[in-house]
């Protein structure tokens, strides 16, 4: 008997075998090779071909709250404003528990290879609570989440497109919330991101970086294919879009916006309180959410930009230090032919 209640609709294919070779050469992270996933090829790491029946047939609850990004979209800071809206302001709790653990990443085990893995547990062989948070992070979240007991609103963090969600998530009227940033800006955090954890493991600069992102040759990829899929949802009650800029200008307005939709009320100084919990100089400074868990363990590469960096948006010095990759953004972006809302 078929214990998945849903077939997996797409077909998962190796990456060509001179190109995974290549990528391996300058992802250090992933020890056996990518795949791409369905007609606009969604990329991922190979252990993905054995998981994603699991991960499609996640059962998801009518009350599960689900952000859903595209990486290094604001996506941690809006993390933090969810579950502190739906928490009725519980600063206390906040900061005295992990934003990992309050808002589990779902696919983040995929990435940590066993490899990687066997490393991180040799590494950490003399300390209890680092080997017990290794193990958190690198089970699979379709059975972490699965054992939150009934009742206990979940928070869950997903980079997966909407087409790879699990169906239930949209059965159930989950509310789903998906932020849009400027893709170049994008494209420069996640480099930075890849450089700096030992599961994506990037050694190049990013010249290379960039004709990566631009072919889909990284994690979530293709950028602008995770955003139509997001716009083709947007009408739905239950989906909220977000535009990070919009968010950096007037921060109230979105606080608003979200408590509204996540049918919860504020007040004036509860609002205030956010926001300067929110501001980045304070965000940074803040063990809860800025990785220092994963520091702790080794995760994180010595020498590399922090998890939180400076939160801002607009051109940035890896073009204008280089403009002929600025020139391949700005053609790129021309042909996409997209708004981000």
């Amino acid at each position: 008997m078929n214990k998945f209640k849903y077939e997996f609709p797409f077909e998962i294919e190796t990456v060509e075998s001179n190109l995974n070779s290549e990528l391996l050469e300058y992802f250090h992270g992933e020890k056996t090779g990518f795949v791409q996933v369905g007609p606009e090829k969604y990329f991922f790491p190979n252990k993905y071909k054995n998981e994603a029946k699991e991960y499609y047939n996640f059962e998801a609850r009518s009350d599960d709250v689900w952000i859903a990004t595209f990486p290094r979209s604001g996506t941690t800071w809006t993390q933090e404003m969810i579950w502190l809206i739906a928490n009725n302001l519980d600063f206390d709790a906040a900061k005295s528990q992990l934003l990992t653990e309050r808002f589990p990443f779902f696919e983040f085990p995929l990435f940590v290879h066993p490899e990687i893995k066997s490393k991180l547990i040799e590494e950490n062989a003399n300390d209890a609570d680092n080997l017990k948070f290794i193990e958190l992070i690198s089970r699979p979240g379709y059975q972490s989440l699965s054992e939150i007991e009934i009742g206990k609103r979940r928070f869950i963090k997903t980079h997966f497109p909407f087409s790879l969600l699990p169906p239930s998530v949209l059965e159930k009227k989950c509310k789903i919330i998906y932020v849009t940033r400027d893709p170049k800006d994008v494209a420069v955090s996640y480099y930075h991101l890849n450089r700096l954890y030992r599961t994506q493991g990037y050694v190049g600069d990013f010249s290379r970086y960039w004709s990566y992102f631009e072919r889909g040759l990284n994690p979530w990829l293709p950028y602008h294919s995770h955003i139509k899929e997001a716009l083709a949802h947007s009408h739905l009650p239950n989906v909220l879009m977000l535009k990070y800029e919009d968010m950096l200008k007037d921060l109230s307005a979105t606080i608003t916006k979200l408590a509204s939709f996540l049918d919860c009320n504020l007040t004036t100084e509860g609002s205030e309180n956010l926001i300067n919990h929110l501001n980045i100089t304070n965000f940074r400074k803040n063990s809860a959410v800025n990785g220092h868990e994963m520091e702790a363990i080794g995760i994180l590469n010595k020498g590399e930009a922090s998890f939180v960096r400076t939160g801002g948006s607009g051109v940035q010095k890896e073009y204008t230090d280089n403009p002929e990759i600025l020139k391949k953004a700005n053609n790129w972006l021309e042909r996409q032919q997209i708004d981000l809302i």
